[in-house]
């Protein structure tokens, strides 16, 4: 079922109060059909929808024919007011000051205009003294002697002609008959005709505002969309650029409209597909790097042509084209990340597996003792550590895993000595390392951490596996501790290639590399920091980043001594062993 027709909406009331539909061109002959329907007059050709300027006209027009058929020397429309429930003014007018029109309300809870309105009957007031006597403000504000109420109501039919919906939308007032004389029942029956002529105004009305509210949504939504969106005619000539589109071609608001698209379109693949869709009359897509004012780097666009469809002269045809234009570099970007991820992962199991199943071969061709327990031992010291490699790679993939399913990490809380964790991971990384030196730097005592001392030592070892790859120059890589009243903050610095500043917002982003000859030589899966943000987050702690090209970087952690989270886990487990 459609919704109430408002007509303050549509109509709103000017200061003037001579009324004020619109602002477009008006068209004076247009003029609603005797049996209460709108059309256009004889002398146009198309039957297109009147505008507001028109139905304005026509409704000043209607409301002179209403006074000189019935001689009336007032006339004036009661409007339904829905929010305030009363029945107000509206213009067109006659005989009414601007002020009479706005003192002019009706409560809808008594009185003659009511009971038109409500009972949809018109009524007749021969002396306005049996009104008057009920001490209604608003009948001295007609200055009338009689009067006719006539309600206006808004009949909606099927296309059978059916009454499908009846909406009382106010009441049509004509006052003082004109030479002292009384309201006839003919002057009643030109009134009935002239009142379903207000109400097929009204109901053109209603069909206005539908579509005017219609067309600006559909202009606030593509206005408002992420997506770029040219429509081009059968033509070529432009329709329609989206705030999107004109920031995608350098378009001023309003530029571009109304001119071909080969004027205003410099990049040859889209004006190719645009060509294919007037011209030929085919749809298609590309893909396209386009430079953007306010980007250092192209963005990757893909823009794909559909035809709009609709009918002219009453057949079925093609109106145009609209070309819709998509942002896909992050999704580019994300693939060829997670290639480089899959080639990366490849060869960083691949690596220590080799490594592995040379020295376990070594040793079972050894059938004559040939290599000494010295020898032995190291090889053994290898595998193992190569072991330890690979278990480090297969927990870190499995917890990115959980974190992008969404799954909480396991934490085991309790309290551990930071420096033994420290000692233990600088250890490990000396094995992979001849060109570094790696440095421990503390002063004082360090308190024990309440934290995963396992999720440490992975925040330790990536951050230090970090230092190394990217310095590949070697250098010192220095770890320095500071233990506050509250929290601990370690700083992870190497004297490596350092990061551009465009790129450190997207450091700690996943596959995320920076992608240059020194770090497609380092090697890395490009989950690591994404990994240590998250376990440093776990600790209710935070990491930043520090670095300048050529100098090296700086990472800091801080985490607090005894996270709440940690301590409101461990109280839980106590209640609930």
């Amino acid at each position: 079922m459609s919704r109430p027709f408002d007509f303050f909406t549509t109509f709103p009331a000017p200061d003037n109060g001579c009324g004020n539909f619109g602002n477009s061109a008006s068209r004076p002959d247009y003029e609603p059909s005797r049996d209460g329907s709108s059309r256009p007059s004889s002398g146009e050709s198309g039957g297109g929808l009147p505008s507001a300027a028109e139905l304005e006209q026509t409704l000043q027009r209607l409301m002179r024919r209403v006074s000189m058929l019935v001689q009336a020397e007032k006339c004036v429309f009661l409007l339904h007011d829905r929010d305030r429930n009363e029945l107000v003014a509206r213009p067109p007018a006659l005989g009414f000051s601007r002020e009479q029109l706005r003192a002019l309300r009706v409560p809808l809870d008594c009185g003659l205009a009511t009971r038109a309105f409500s009972e949809r009957e018109p009524m007749v007031v021969a002396d306005i003294a049996e009104l008057e006597a009920t001490g209604q403000p608003w009948v001295r504000a007609l200055d009338a002697r009689n009067l006719i109420a006539y309600p206006l109501v808004l009949e909606r039919r099927d296309e059978q002609e059916r009454v499908t919906d009846r909406q009382t939308v106010g009441v049509f007032l004509v006052v003082n008959k004109r030479g002292k004389a009384a309201f006839s029942s003919e002057d009643l029956r030109l009134l009935s005709v002239m009142a379903r002529q207000v109400t097929a105004v009204i109901a053109d009305a209603q069909i206005y505002l539908q579509l005017t509210e219609e067309k600006d949504q559909l202009q606030a939504t593509l206005q408002s969309l992420g997506s770029a969106v040219l429509m081009i005619e059968t033509t070529g000539h432009i329709s329609l650029v989206n705030a999107a589109a004109r920031a995608l071609f350098g378009l001023e608001e309003g530029q571009g409209i109304g001119q071909s698209y080969e004027e205003v379109i410099e990049q040859q693949e889209i004006r190719d597909l645009l060509g294919q869709a007037v011209n030929d009359g085919k749809e298609g897509s590309v893909e396209i790097e386009i430079h953007l004012p306010d980007s250092q780097e192209p963005r990757i666009y893909q823009g794909q042509t559909a035809f709009v469809r609709g009918e002219r002269n009453g057949f079925p045809a093609v109106l145009g084209a609209v070309m819709i234009f998509n942002d896909i570099t992050e999704i580019r970007n994300v693939e060829r990340m997670k290639t480089a991820f899959v080639s990366t992962v490849s060869h960083e199991l691949r690596t220590p597996l080799t490594s592995i199943k040379g020295f376990v071969a070594t040793l079972l061709q050894d059938t004559e003792g040939y290599f000494d327990a010295e020898s032995r031992q190291e090889f053994y010291q290898i595998i193992d550590a190569e072991c330890d490699r690979l278990r480090r790679l297969i927990e870190d993939l499995l917890n990115v895993s959980r974190i992008e399913s969404g799954r909480a990490l396991h934490m085991n809380w309790g309290l551990f000595e930071p420096l033994v964790v420290i000692e233990k991971v600088l250890q490990a990384q000396r094995s992979y390392t001849d060109k570094h030196r790696l440095i421990l730097d503390f002063s004082g005592e360090v308190p024990r951490l309440l934290g995963d001392s396992d999720k440490f030592d992975q925040i330790l070892t990536n951050l230090l596996s970090n230092a190394i790859k990217y310095s590949p120059a070697g250098g010192e890589v220095r770890v320095v501790v500071d233990a506050g009243e509250h929290d601990l903050t370690l700083r992870v610095s190497d004297q490596g290639i350092g990061i551009p500043r465009d790129k450190l917002p997207r450091v700690f982003e996943k596959f995320e590399r920076v992608d240059n000859r020194d770090t497609r030589q380092a090697g890395g899966t490009g989950i690591g920091l994404f990994l240590v943000k998250h376990l440093v987050e776990q600790h209710e702690g935070e990491i930043s980043i520090e670095s300048e090209v050529g100098k090296g970087s700086t990472f800091i952690v801080r985490m607090p001594l005894r996270p709440q989270i940690a301590l409101d886990e461990m109280k839980e487990h106590d209640k609930n062993p």
